[in-house]
């Protein structure tokens, strides 16, 4: 088992990132149909860099209807130096949704040390860090997938910028995520409103990116 970089910390990113993607802010904003601006199901296959080098993929599959989702969320980083495996992480999460709320998650995550979620959510309706859909945005508690466990979020909107998503620069919107202690910054395709990438900074002044590989979710 590679020695664990404590200084590394990836939760909150892929509480998908994970991971994971408009309401009105509160418990009360995820209970809609989700019909209004409903995400259409997709895949979305991101790599993962460490300080511009890659360590891995995160893959989300989000199918079903609007009423009934289902998300597959799957990650694999190593990081390596001099070609030593220091730090190996992870991640399978299943969620499963009715409207705009999640009802069922199921989650295996893999660290240095191992840990297993398996919980209902039948009397309260909050999404998790659902970064596919960009109704997230209006989001105050979010429910951490490495966890099981809810936690205050706050979102602020950033400029314009341009985000370079396989060899091309894509106009995208950005929006700065703040949970506990993590500042995350996600960013949107400005012309379809799709997930396209995201950053972070870790502990130890390191950033994690991730950024769209595949043609499946494209922008």
């Amino acid at each position: 088992m590679p020695a664990r970089a404590p200084a590394f910390a990836l939760a909150p990113v892929l509480a998908p990132l994970l991971a994971i993607m408009a309401f009105t802010a509160g418990t009360a904003s995820a209970q809609g149909s989700g019909s209004e601006g409903a995400i259409e199901e997709g895949e979305w296959n991101f790599t993962a860099t460490l300080d511009g080098k890659p360590i891995g993929t995160h893959r989300f599959v989000v199918g079903g209807s609007p009423a009934a989702r289902s998300v597959d969320s799957r990650a694999d980083f190593v990081v390596r130096m001099l070609g030593v495996s220091l730090y190996r992480y992870r991640h399978h999460a299943e969620e499963r949704w009715a409207g705009d709320c999640l009802r069922e998650l199921r989650a295996d995550t893999d660290d240095g040390t191992r840990q297993q979620v398996s919980r209902r959510y039948d009397d309260e309706c909050l999404m998790s860090f659902a970064y596919w859909n960009p109704r997230l945005v209006k989001q105050q508690r979010l429910i951490d997938p490495q966890t099981g466990k809810s936690e205050s979020v706050r979102f602020e909107p950033l400029p314009a910028a341009n985000i370079e998503v396989r060899g091309q620069a894509v106009r995208a919107r950005g929006w700065r995520l703040q949970a506990a202690q993590q500042r995350i910054r996600i960013w949107y395709a400005a012309d379809s409103g799709r997930w396209i990438g995201l950053d972070a900074e870790t502990k130890g002044d390191r950033q994690l990116s991730y950024r769209l590989t595949s043609p499946t979710g494209a922008p």
